[in-house]
């Protein structure tokens, strides 16, 4: 299928030009590693530099993993004065479910503590292929068990806890509010889905347009995909948990309200979409916003771009609403 895509934004556009570009052979699962690496390599801000002088307090736990599996570890932002209790929201990294690390995310979970007073929670969970479906979306199903037992202690609400994450930790925040809908409990207040990895299949218009460029692209999404599934990845007859690929869930109903949000000039953009249209279809709240020019992950790589200013509001907006702040 040849699709012309959307245009990003021209300003979003020169921050594309911007960044590094990979040049080599087509990804494989055999070049994770090497990727991994290469990531790796870039310098990232410690949580110590995240936080600075603002009054949050950061602590790293080992918590129990699934049964049978290795523990996990998790880090803790606090508000310094916490008047307990207070919301929590529980993030799960992106990275394809190849790659990322629980700590990249803490600049965003940072301002959310400043701005909103609550306490927020990275987990960092097993990685495909080594480890696939269903290690991570159960590590990370884990970690909200563990917080919703220990919430007393860390000062949450047990009644306001957010799913959260962005790209592959996005649909894994969808996957896990599913199975806390199947296996009653936890109780899942909201989910944050940012550009979320919902769908497998790969047959989607968007997730044709963008083969060959922006932040993410169509290769990469097709190995990632197989890397976590293997040969069932895509196929319309396999028997696809649907909580490693939520779009697959044949039933919506139930579920905590949602935020879903893409932009416009992404791959991710369609099976979003579709995933929101299916909540209000099956009678569930979901606010959806597609930012228009958007790449993929455009937060991160234009912090201070119009259209980023405009995301965080919404963000905050449906924060403060889901959890009556």
């Amino acid at each position: 299928m040849r699709v012309a895509p959307v245009p990003f934004d021209p300003a979003l556009n020169a921050v594309l030009g911007a960044l590094p570009r990979s040049e080599g052979p087509e990804p494989c699962v055999q070049s994770i590693p090497a990727m991994r690496d290469g990531a790796a390599a870039i310098p990232t801000p410690s949580v110590a530099e995240v936080i600075d002088a603002r009054a949050i307090d950061a602590e790293e736990r080992t918590i129990p993993g699934p049964s049978g599996a290795p523990d996990l570890l998790i880090t803790v932002l606090r508000p310094r004065h916490l008047k307990a209790p207070v919301p929590g929201l529980y993030n799960m990294h992106g990275g394809g479910m190849i790659s990322g690390h629980r700590h990249h995310d803490i600049p965003r979970l940072a301002d959310l503590v400043e701005e909103l007073g609550v306490v927020a929670l990275s987990v960092e969970y097993r990685l495909a292929p080594e480890h696939p479906d269903p290690a991570p979306v159960e590590d990370c199903y884990a970690g909200l068990r563990w917080l919703s037992r220990s919430a007393a202690e860390l000062g949450v609400d047990p009644r306001r806890i957010v799913v959260m994450g962005g790209s592959a930790g996005g649909g894994l925040a969808a996957g896990v509010a599913l199975m806390a809908r199947d296996r009653k409990g936890p109780f899942v207040a909201g989910q944050l889905l940012l550009c979320p990895m919902l769908d497998d299949s790969n047959t989607t218009v968007s997730s044709h347009q963008y083969d060959g460029s922006g932040t993410w692209q169509r290769s990469m999404n097709v190995l990632a995909w197989q890397a976590l599934l293997g040969h069932t990845a895509g196929d319309p007859m396999a028997n696809v948990s649907l909580y490693a690929a939520p779009a697959r869930a044949s039933d919506l109903s139930n579920l905590p309200p949602a935020f879903v949000e893409a932009g416009s000039a992404e791959l991710f953009r369609d099976e979003d979409v579709q995933y929101a249209s299916r909540i209000w279809a099956a009678g569930g709240q979901a606010e959806l916003h597609i930012w228009q020019g958007a790449f993929h992950g455009f937060d991160i790589f234009a912090p201070e771009h119009e259209v980023t200013h405009a995301a965080l509001a919404a963000r905050l907006s449906w924060l403060r609403r889901v959890l009556d702040l």
